[in-house]
């Protein structure tokens, strides 16, 4: 679907809101706090970014951060676009829901990983749940929405705690604390940049998994090659082999074919496949270890496997 850009509204140093306003009606229903789309940008890449709300505006809300070391994503939001633009936005998805009945929230966000949680305060808010909300940025003015935080809090069963740890003498987060001391049957959510999901995983490794929800900005430890394996495309009926450097996605494109696919670093959820027979060797940060366990689907842009063939529905 296309939408057309309202506003570009900065928010923090380096960080402006986009307000798009799609052509079609979007049911708010079908989505939730966490969601996110692919923006596909005037330089023809596509990047995902999560949604501050629901559509219930009629407006599709995101933020984004400068990145110094954008390949061109943050850098084509920033420097491309502007009110009236007309841009092709992916419908809403959500591998990162809300889970609105847990008796405690703890969000834990940093940097521009505020945006799905900013989201699902919002909706802890509505609800009159209890919330407690880790901000960390390295400094107050990189640090969007704190007043608009601040007033949720205020007037919720909220707390919100901003830690800038790029101003000397404020000692980082320590996640093992945070876990320990909360309240009991607590459900934990982060985003952010990956020292802070390394030490989520490790302060959160003993939780029970459907307590424990996470966000990636990126895949690091992604790599699509591997030993060499057959391909059987069941709809198409053609078998292809994937060698050892080319991931199934590539291997497909390269044979003609175009399957659904955006990040091709395994967090999006794009390209998700599903798995007729064979064992996958999974790779992407988007199935839950329930869903890796079922090998019911994959995704082809990073996972590969185990088995000597694959068969897939393509």
């Amino acid at each position: 679907m296309h939408a057309i850009v309202q506003a570009v509204t900065p928010v923090a140093t380096g960080i402006v809101q986009l307000s798009l306003k799609p052509e079609t009606s979007l049911d708010s229903d079908g989505f939730g706090p966490g969601a996110h789309i692919d923006l596909h940008l005037p330089n023809g890449l596509v990047r995902q970014y999560s949604l501050l709300a629901p559509a219930c505006s009629g407006l599709l809300e995101i933020a984004v951060n400068l990145d110094p070391k954008s390949r061109g994503g943050s850098a084509s939001v920033h420097r491309d676009l502007k009110p009236g633009d007309r841009i092709e936005v992916g419908t809403p998805r959500n591998h990162f829901p809300l889970c609105e009945t847990a008796p405690h929230s703890v969000l834990i966000a940093g940097g521009i990983g505020i945006t799905p949680i900013f989201a699902m305060v919002r909706r802890l808010a509505e609800l009159g749940a209890g919330w407690t909300l880790y901000h960390c940025a390295r400094t107050p003015d990189r640090t969007p929405y704190m007043a608009e935080l601040r007033e949720l809090a205020q007037r919720s069963d909220g707390v919100l705690v901003h830690i800038h740890d790029g101003i000397a003498g404020v000692m980082p987060l320590d996640l093992a604390a945070v876990v320990a001391g909360a309240p009991a049957g607590s459900h934990f959510y982060c985003c952010g940049p990956a020292p802070l999901m390394a030490a989520f995983a490790a302060a959160t490794g003993e939780l029970p998994p459907e307590r424990v929800h996470v966000e990636y900005f990126a895949n690091d430890g992604a790599a699509a090659t591997g030993e060499a394996f057959d391909l059987i495309c069941a709809r198409s009926g053609r078998t292809l082999r994937v060698p050892a450097d080319r991931s199934i996605l590539e291997t497909l494109e390269a044979e003609g074919l175009a399957p659904l696919c955006s990040c091709r670093e395994g967090v999006c959820g794009t390209c998700e496949t599903t798995v007729l027979a064979g064992e996958p060797d999974h790779r992407d940060l988007v199935l839950t270890p329930d869903e890796r366990a079922a090998n019911a689907s994959m995704m082809i842009c990073v996972s590969r496997a185990r088995s000597a063939s694959l068969t897939l529905d393509i």
